[in-house]
């Protein structure tokens, strides 16, 4: 097990920054799996950062994104040997991981007794933190529960992130008052967030 992982993030971080022999993503994956730690330094390089970013826009924490940044890379070592590519992208995997680490932790009782009120802006920021939206939800996994909302959710989200609409323009082309555009959409995104973290 990497004992750097337990280091403070910015001393590793400026440690990685440090230039690394190049190596195709398939041979550092093979490395990786085959339990050489400057390959997992080389991965936590490359991925550590949009992780965290993952990890924060959900829990919304940023010493609790710490320490999960850090679970998160022990078990991407840890369960290195059982990813198969031909069951998706790499990236997607961590990912996943990432995700998945994140919603046990804010589903966990000692999580809900410190953050009794987490706004369902928290969580649309993890929609807005990639430029392309179609990417975010491929990535996290949302598009089936985009899918099972109602057809008036599945259209402002459609308008409002992945059409890049305004609330006002989102407002003229619905032919629907702002004020309503505005509090069904805080309502679709409350919905969707409670079916992620359900």
């Amino acid at each position: 097990m990497p004992l750097f992982i337990f280091f403070k993030r910015e001393f590793y971080l400026l440690l990685l920054s440090k230039p690394l022999i190049f190596m195709q993503q398939d041979a550092l994956i093979l490395e990786l799996q085959n339990g050489n730690e400057r390959a997992f330094e080389r991965i936590y390089h490359l991925y550590s950062e949009s992780t965290y970013g993952i990890i924060y826009s959900i829990v919304r924490d940023e010493k609790i994104a710490e320490e999960l940044l850090q679970d998160v890379f022990l078990k991407i070592w840890d369960k290195a040997p059982s990813y198969n590519s031909d069951k998706g992208r790499f990236f997607t995997w961590i990912l996943n991981i990432a995700r998945n680490a994140s919603i046990d932790k804010i589903r966990s009782k000692s999580f809900k007794n410190d953050q009794q009120n987490l706004k369902a802006d928290n969580f649309v920021d993890i929609l807005e933190a990639k430029t392309n939206f179609n990417e975010a939800v491929d990535s996290i996994g949302l598009k089936k529960y985009i899918e099972a909302l109602k057809p008036v959710c599945k259209k402002l989200i459609d308008y409002l992130f992945f059409k890049g609409y305004t609330q006002k323009e989102t407002s003229e082309e619905l032919d629907m008052p702002l004020g309503t555009v505005k509090t069904r959409n805080r309502a679709c995104i409350d919905k969707l967030r409670a079916m992620v973290i359900k």
